[in-house]
This record gives structure tokens, C-alpha cells and sequence, in this order.
């Protein structure tokens, strides 16, 4: 049995010490560590003593140059047979070291011979070593010279650092290595190998801070590589030079850089530097004397780590003070934590490293936190807030962002009052990019019309290609940023978050839709509103649930090979949407960009954008981190065409007329073969055959038409009645729009308000005198409504009208009924002229006849078949169209596709 004593310090050493104990041939007799720092201590002490064993802790082995007696007899006393040191600061006399009669093993982090000295994982790194190694020797009286037991090397990578080698080889390795040698002592086969004099090297400690200044008048290559040997811990100096004086600085996360010219850079003056440090948005960039450039990700001033890229904000993000219940309770549990790491009573004002914490520390409390309270912290960020009160803020912040709950936060921003429905909505005008309402270039504005009462309700913000630009710029900053350390199942928690304040303010959302697009109130509530809250919750339960699948293919022999898919977010999507249904389009397409892990931009409709700029105000109380969301109003030639031209925007969904979407086709094809999905224009038939209930295909029939004022893109554009039925059908139709209420969306009993704007009225009356001078016969309707301000349309109905006459052709987008009679005995007649058209959004069939409801269902070419029901809409269901009226889905599992992308990986093995 080999009696062992443990000298030396740290997490290694405690890992060392209890993986020897494993072994029924070993047993610790004695730990010799350092003193106590204040209240803490060293973690192997305190292992140590969970297990019984004796603990030393000693200050020096030495006195006045000598062996101190008093500490030679207390190692005496425990009679050890081996010396393991696995990591020890101090200087072991030679009495100890030769004292048991196995010797003493010691373990250093580098190829010995090379790295002699206390920073050997530094130089490895700083010398540009394409291997990393470790050592265990045996000691002797020179400085890391003794004979060698056992090396282990793995080859260095150039995304290594100082913390990332030591975590990924040197720590994990090196426990197993003590291990291995303890095993070849204790069954005789331990070497001892003289270390050769070729290439040894002695290197300086780089805990002086002399050493730590790094020479920036030398290659790009030998820069990056003396910051990586830095990093984390202490890090390399630099000097900031300022008209003012000078400012000491520390370098992180250092790249070799090879992407070409920056923009919108800043300079900063670097002491020893020929050319100003570029100060950009991916960090700071340093030309080498070779011409090539490091990028530096972080930065240390004093003692708060900052992004490199944030060195010229002037202004700190605003502390968090309205802490909640729970987190309040979370920050009683965090203290605990940096409590039993620092062992010392925890103040607001505690500075992590000034109490004594070291490297191990700052993994040690990450990955408790991380373990604690479920987010994706690493080591940066403890420098970025290594004291106890900005840390717990840092801790909250990422909280919130992951459970959306971002408290009462109220933001600045220019805005009008609106006074209607007995409320009173505040809503933001201005542009909204980054997180923040911001004005638009020079300061552009859109007037905005309440259809109504055609009064100016307000100004807001005229988007131009430049804003357009800003606010990709910022979804393609956060989508490769913050997007990223948000996972699926937080993004999903955001959504429901989302979803809950729309709800809680669905009323105020009701009402701007109404004085804002016309919508009648009730119905606003219950489907503008209610069907874009569904859509969000539908959505978010599907973030955690996106996977791929495991394809069996042949392999080549004798070979095995795996082959799987990912299903990846695409990028930064640009969204355009209609005047029709402004916040419903809105959810329909962003829930499902966004549960598919995606950052966007919405342009919304020129006319009526005011729900979707007090939706932006709301991702940002969910927590949405800024740039994820951006919402642009502005005109659909210049704004719209900005986000669809946009060569960072890889996707695009619109929602409009035909014409207009070949236009978007062509402009993503041209611009960067960008994927876009299109929910176009629609003709949709409605076939009513006399087996049906009558009474329900009149009621359907109308809403077919009238619902939310015809602006309806799946509206049934024509009828079909069966002649045996057609008069009768007609004559109760009239009746019923005879008795329709028209007047204020916001009036409970109106059932029909004002159309969207005065141009779309203008062509509703030139649709209709075309119907009439094609010779079909006007039965109701077909002008404004006499004697009422506002953009009110009468609901109007034509018959008698011809398969080749306009109105039979193209869509009203409007509350006009177009019906043209059948024969019931040519059934296959009815179809092919229901088909009869460029479009294939949706149709519908009435009859009791399930035989001939589902002939018909399979027959007729649209995306969307309703039978003996329409407007019959759900989240789940998918919605889309054939032909001209567009291709790819809004709604249901199979929209969530066109916000993916499909990566197939292959493994041989």
C-alpha cells in the first residue's frame, strides 16, 4: 500500500487526490496546501477534511533560506511513502522530496524539457507550439528538471486558449495522468527518463504584470497568439492612447482575421501601434506588421469586461431595479453560491476577483449557476460583471429574456394619444429598430387616415432604404448574437409571453385595428386580434419540437456511415403584409419565422401600420432581445422594395396581389436568389347546389362575401348557385343586405364599416360601373353609400353574369357578390368553370350529398376547400394557394418549413 501525501493547491489538485482514492492500494495520509485567503479556503483543504484527512496548512516550507524543523516534522508525522504534487505554488525543500522512500511526482503543463517555469500553458500558446503537452517528472533541485515518468500531448487548435486547453486536455488528462503514474509506482514499471538539454527553454511567470504588455510592432499571427496565452487569465495590456491621457486595457478572444474591409468603423489609438485599432461592430481590428489583422472580441476596463465592439456607447444600459418576488428569492440563492466560493459574507459591492477568486473559481460558478438557474452563461460573463450586484443584474436580464418577463419596462418613444372606445392608447410612430423607436431618415413621415371619418389620425414614420439597411443590419447582428444563446424551448416561453400581453391588451389592440383599418370592433376582437394571439401560442409550442430524422443509406463497405438531417433557422426574413388583416398577417407569418429560431423585419401596409408598431412596443416587455424584431412602415415601393432587394435578407413572405408578387418574385430571384413564399390574389368559387341547407348557405353565402368588409383574400369572389334554387337564393340575400347594419366599426350593432382607404373605394366603383357595362345585371349596391362621411361601400350584388365578362375574372377584393346560376344535371360543367381561372386560393361547396361535397373537394384546384362551411379558418390548418394565387404556406406545421432550411450531414466510421 503506498502511503501518499498531497502537496500543492486547487480544484486539479482535490480531482487528483480523490480519483487516487479510488484505488485499494493507495491511501492519502496527509494534505499540505497553502494558508487561508482571509475567510476561504482552498478548496483542496476543504475536500480534504470532508474525507478525515489530515490537513496542513502552511504559509512557507521554508525559514530564513532553510528547511523550516517545524514543518519538516509535521510532514514526518504522517509517514508518507510518495509525494503526489499535482499543482503547488510553493518551493519544496529537498528534505521533503527525497524524504519518502518512493520519491515525489510532480505534474507540469508542458513537453519538458520546452516551458520550463510557473506559465508553461501561456507559452505553449504565446510561442505558437503546434502541440500541447504534460509532464509528470520526478523533482529535483533544479526548476522543472528532474527525470520524466510520463508524458501525454494533444495538437494545439487555433480556437485554443489558455482556459479552453486547460479544460479540454491539460485539467481532464492531467487528473488521469497522476493517476497512471501512482499505478506504474505501485506496480514497479515507473521510468525515469533524464530530461535532454536540447531545447529547453526557461520562460518568465507571466503573474508579473510586467510581462502581461504585449508588443503590437510584430506579426498579426504573434500578436493573436500572445493574447490567447492571456486569456482568461490575466490577460494581455494594451494602452489606449486619448487625447486626455492614457488608459490600460486588456484583450480577449482574439481571431486572426481574414474577412475583408469593415464599415462603419472608429479608430483608436493603441500605444506601439503604427495604424489606429479599428473599432467595428464584430470587435476591434489591429494590423500586424505583416499587413494581416487580429479581431479582439472583449474588453477589460478595470474591472468590467466589455464587448470590443461597444468601446465608443457613451451611455450604459440603464441598471435593473424593479426586481420581482421571484428574483429577489433568486438573488438570496446567488449570494449563497459566490458565498461558498469566496467563503466570505456576500454585499452588493463584492468584486469576484478582489475577493480572491481565481480562474477555477470563475468555471466553478458558472457552471453552478448555470446548473441553478438554467442559462446559457460562460466565463466572459463573469468579467463583464464580476461584482456581486452587476452579476445578479447580468443574472436577471438573461432570466427575463428566457421567460419573457420583462416586468412594467416603459419605453421612450414619440407617439400619439388615441382617444376612442372609451380608452385611451398611447402608440408609438416611429420606426422600430434595435429595440428602440427611432426616427426615420431625415425625419420622413406617412399620413395616416382613419377611413371612417377620413381625418388624418396621425404621422408616422416614412422608412427609407437606408432605415431598411440599419434594421437588417441589426436582425443579422442579433441572429448570429444574442438570437443564438436563447434556446428553442425560451424561445418558445418568449412567444407565450408575447402572446399574454396581446391578450392582456387585446381590447386596445381591437380598437386601433378598428379606427385604423375599418375592421368592425367585435369582429376585430375575435379575429384581427384573437386569430394573431392563437397564432403565437399555436407557434410557440412548436420551438422545442423542429428536428430532423436519421436516413439509412448504403455505406461503403467494410465502412458504417450515419447519415442524419437538421432542420436550421434560414436567417434574417424579410416580412411585407396587407392593409386587409394588419396585426392577423402580421403573427400569421412572423410566429412561425420566429419559432423557426429566425430574426425579421416587417414592413407593414403604407395605410394602416399602427397595430404593428404597438406590437413592437410589446416584444420588447416579452423580453425579445433587440434586433430580433424591427418594424419598418413606409411606402411598399421604396421601404418594401428595400427589404425585398436586401442581398443579408435570405427570406421573404408576402402577402398581396398577384401582380405585385411577381414583381417580389423577380426582385428575389434578381437580387440574391433569396426563397419567398407568396399569398397572392384569389378568385374563389363557391358552389351552392339546391340539396344544401338553404338557410345556412345564404347566411355562409353573404359572410362569404361581406366578411370584414369583403378585404378578405379567401372572400368567395364567385357564386354558383344551382337554378333550381338561384331565385330564391337571391331574393333571400337582398333581403338580408337590406337589414345590414353599415356605420362606426367601433358601434356594437355595426356589422359592416368603412373600406380601407379612398383609393381601394375609388376602384370598387369602377369594378362595379364595368360589371354593369359588361351587361350584368345589378341587382343592390354598387356606390358609396349615399350621404355618410367615410369610405363607405354599399354591399352590392350581381347576377346574370357570364364566365368571360371582368367581374367573373378578376377579384374585387371588396363586399361584391358575383353569381352566375348551373344546371344540377352537368355537375362536371360547375368544376370546370370554377377552374376557370388563373387563381387557386380557396372555394367552398354547399350540399348534404357527402359523396358529391367530397367529388368536388377533390376536383376543384385550390389550396383550401370548405364544405358546407367557409371562412372556417384555424393556426393548425394550412393556408395557402395554387397557380397564381401564390405558393407556400401561412399556418400549420407545414409553415414553419418555409422559415427552415434542410441540412443534410454524412458520417463515416
Amino acid at each position: 500500500t503506498l502511503r501518499i501525501a498531497i502537496i500543492g493547491q486547487s480544484l486539479f489538485a482535490a480531482d487528483v487526490m480523490e480519483r487516487l482514492m479510488e484505488r485499494s492500494n493507495v491511501q492519502i495520509v496527509g494534505v499540505f496546501t497553502i494558508l487561508d485567503k482571509g475567510s476561504r479556503e482552498d478548496v483542496l483543504a476543504t475536500v480534504a477534511a470532508n474525507y478525515k484527512i489530515p490537513v496542513f496548512k502552511l504559509p512557507t516550507w521554508r525559514c530564513g533560506g532553510k528547511p523550516n524543523p517545524e514543518v519538516i516534522e509535521q510532514y514526518k508525522s504522517v509517514g508518507a511513502t510518495l509525494n503526489v504534487m499535482p499543482f503547488c505554488s510553493q518551493i519544496i525543500p529537498m528534505e521533503v522530496l527525497c524524504a519518502p522512500s518512493q520519491g515525489s511526482i510532480c505534474y507540469h503543463p508542458s513537453l519538458l524539457p520546452r516551458h520550463r517555469g510557473n506559465s508553461a500553458i501561456s507559452w505553449t500558446l504565446i510561442e505558437g507550439d503546434e502541440i500541447a503537452a504534460l509532464s509528470i517528472f520526478w523533482p529535483d533541485e533544479g526548476l522543472d528538471t528532474g527525470p520524466l515518468l510520463l508524458t501525454r500531448q494533444t495538437n494545439l487548435e487555433p480556437t485554443d486558449t489558455l482556459d479552453t486547453i486547460y479544460k479540454r486536455f491539460l485539467y481532464p488528462e492531467g487528473v488521469k495522468a497522476m493517476g497512471v503514474a501512482v499505478d506504474m509506482i505501485a506496480n514497479g514499471t515507473a521510468l525515469k527518463i533524464a530530461q535532454p538539454d536540447e531545447g529547453a527553454t526557461y520562460d518568465p511567470a507571466l503573474n508579473k504584470k510586467q510581462y502581461q504588455f504585449i508588443n503590437l510592432e510584430q506579426s498579426a499571427e504573434r500578436i493573436w497568439n500572445f493574447i490567447r496565452g492571456l486569456d482568461s487569465v490575466p490577460g494581455a495590456i494594451a494602452t489606449v492612447v486619448e487625447s486626455d491621457g492614457c488608459e490600460e486595457i486588456r484583450f480577449f478572444g482574439a481571431q486572426l482575421y481574414s474577412a475583408g474591409p469593415v464599415k462603419d468603423s472608429q479608430p483608436l489609438q493603441l500605444k506601439g501601434l503604427a495604424k489606429p485599432a479599428c473599432v467595428h461592430e464584430g470587435g476591434l481590428l489591429i494590423e500586424g506588421t505583416d499587413g494581416a489583422f487580429v479581431n479582439i472580441k472583449r474588453i477589460k476596463r478595470g474591472t468590467k469586461m466589455i464587448n470590443a465592439s461597444d468601446w465608443f456607447k457613451q451611455a450604459d444600459e440603464k441598471p435593473i431595479t424593479d426586481f420581482t418576488e421571484d428574483e429577489l428569492a433568486k438573488k438570496a440563492q446567488l449570494a449563497s453560491i459566490w458565498q461558498a466560493i469566496l467563503k466570505d459574507a456576500i454585499e452588493p459591492s463584492t468584486d469576484f476577483f478582489a475577493a480572491g477568486a481565481g480562474s477555477m473559481d470563475v468555471v466553478r460558478l458558472v457552471e453552478e449557476v448555470k446548473d441553478a438557474f438554467d442559462v446559457p452563461f460562460e466565463n466572459e460573463h463573469v468579467f463583464m460583471a464580476p461584482v456581486f450586484e452587476e452579476f445578479f443584474g447580468l443574472l436577471v436580464k438573461a432570466l427575463r429574456q428566457g421567460s419573457g418577463d420583462a416586468g412594467a419596462l416603459e419605453l421612450d418613444y414619440t407617439g400619439f394619444l388615441l382617444q376612442a372606445n372609451k380608452r385611451e392608447i398611447n402608440i408609438p410612430t416611429q420606426l422600430f429598430i434595435n429595440g428602440a423607436f427611432v426616427d426615420a431618415e431625415q425625419k420622413r413621415t406617412l399620413d395616416i387616415v382613419n377611413p371612417t371619418d377620413e381625418q388624418v389620425l396621425c404621422q408616422v414614420a416614412c422608412a427609407s432604404a437606408a432605415d431598411v439597411d440599419k434594421a437588417v443590419q441589426a436582425a443579422h447582428k442579433a441572429f448570429y448574437g444574442s438570437w443564438k444563446q436563447v434556446s428553442a424551448r425560451q424561445r418558445g416561453q418568449l412567444m407565450l409571453k408575447l402572446a399574454d400581453l396581446m391578450e392582456q391588451h387585446k381590447e386596445e389592440l381591437a380598437t386601433i385595428e378598428s379606427v385604423d383599418s375599418g375592421a368592425v370592433y367585435t369582429l376585430a376582437l375575435k379575429t384581427h386580434i384573437g386569430m394573431s394571439i392563437d397564432a403565437w401560442r399555436y407557434f410557440a409550442g412548436w420551438c422545442d419540437k423542429i428536428q430532423g430524422n436519421t436516413i439509412p443509406v448504403n455505406p461503403a463497405r467494410p465502412n458504417n456511415v450515419l447519415t442524419f438531417t437538421r432542420k436550421e433557422a434560414i436567417g434574417v426574413c424579410g416580412l411585407v403584409t396587407p392593409w386587409n388583416y394588419p396585426l392577423m398577417m402580421l403573427s400569421w407569418k412572423m410566429a412561425a419565422c420566429i419559432a423557426a429560431g429566425n430574426t425579421c423585419l416587417i414592413k407593414p401596409a403604407q395605410t394602416c401600420p399602427l397595430t404593428a408598431l404597438k406590437f413592437a412596443e410589446f416584444t420588447v416587455k416579452a423580453g425579445f432581445p433587440p434586433g430580433v424584431i424591427n418594424v419598418l412602415p413606409g411606402k411598399g415601393s421604396e421601404a418594401g422594395q428595400a427589404v425585398i432587394d436586401h442581398a443579408m435578407v435570405r427570406k421573404v413572405g408576402f402577402t398581396g396581389s398577384t401582380p405585385v408578387g411577381k414583381q417580389v418574385m423577380k426582385s428575389c430571384a434578381k437580387s440574391n436568389l433569396k426563397k419567398c413564399s407568396l399569398e397572392l390574389g384569389g378568385k374563389n368559387p363557391l358552389i351552392i347546389f339546391a340539396d344544401c341547407d338553404l338557410d345556412k348557405a345564404v347566411k355562409q353565402g353573404v359572410s362569404s362575401v361581406l366578411f370584414n368588409k369583403g378585404e378578405n383574400c379567401i372572400a368567395a369572389g364567385r357564386l354558383f348557385v344551382e337554378d333550381r334554387i338561384h331565385d330564391e337564393f337571391v331574393r333571400r340575400v337582398l333581403k338580408d343586405l337590406r337589414t345590414l347594419t353599415i356605420g362606426d366599426p367601433l358601434n356594437r350593432s355595426t356589422v359592416h364599416g368603412p373600406q380601407n382607404h379612398k383609393a381601394h373605394l375609388d376602384n370598387l366603383v369602377k369594378y362595379c360601373k364595368c360589371g354593369v357595362s359588361e351587361g350584368a345585371r345589378l341587382l343592390y349596391g354598387g356606390c358609396r353609400v349615399p350621404d355618410m362621411k367615410g369610405f363607405f361601400f354599399q354591399p352590392t350584388v350581381f347576377t346574370d353574369v357570364k364566365d368571360d365578362m371582368f367581374i367573373a375574372q378578376e377579384e374585387s377584393f371588396g363586399p361584391i357578390m358575383i353569381i352566375s346560376k348551373f344546371n344540377g344535371s352537368d355537375v362536371d360543367s360547375a368544376i370546370e368553370r370554377a377552374n376557370r381561372t388563373e387563381y387557386g386560393l380557396a372555394s367552398g361547396v354547399f350540399t348534404k350529398d357527402i359523396s358529391k361535397a367530397l367529388s368536388v373537394a377533390d376536383r376543384i384546384d385550390a389550396g383550401t376547400v370548405f364544405v358546407n362551411v367557409y371562412n372556417k379558418t384555424d393556426v393548425a390548418a394550412p393556408f395557402g394557394g395554387y397557380k397564381q394565387s401564390g405558393f407556400g404556406k401561412d399556418l400549420g406545421q407545414e409553415a414553419l418549413n418555409e422559415y427552415l432550411k434542410t441540412k443534410c450531414v454524412t458520417v463515416e466510421y
